[in-house]
């Protein structure tokens, strides 16, 4: 998919009037794929561990017969579960970026350099010395 999209420059000059670039980009149809990529992962992330946090902290509250329960030697189920939102955090940050690396940043980058009217540059090759 190679069209080109171009956003009107206002004021005549190169750089042009960016706050009026940046409102037009935002009727742009990639722009708003871009937005529902990332929306369609940091909902239902954000609601999953939403979801999980609350039943950690339910449980200790209104289940302590069972947080209390010792799994392996001193360490109970409160304690593992703890340990565990830490876990889903790093879990959570780690698929994040795997996804941004793949479905948003390379339209974001694709939008950005139109936005600032400079040469498209691959993703692979940013921070390479020439």
């Amino acid at each position: 998919m190679t069209t080109t999209h171009s956003v009107p420059e206002a004021g005549g000059t190169p750089e042009g009037d960016l706050p009026a670039r940046s409102a037009a980009m935002h009727e742009d149809p990639r722009f708003r794929e871009l937005r529902a990529r990332l929306l369609r992962f940091v909902i239902p992330a954000g609601a999953a561990f939403l979801a999980w946090y609350l039943l950690y902290v339910l449980m200790s509250a209104y289940a302590r017969g069972v947080m209390a329960t010792e799994v392996v030697g001193s360490a109970n189920v409160a304690l593992l579960f703890g340990l565990l939102q830490f876990v889903t955090t790093f879990g959570i940050a780690v698929l994040y970026s795997r996804h941004a690396r793949r479905r948003v940043d390379p339209l974001a980058d694709e939008l950005r350099e139109e936005l600032e009217g400079g040469a498209a540059v691959p993703a692979a090759r940013k921070g390479d010395q020439a």
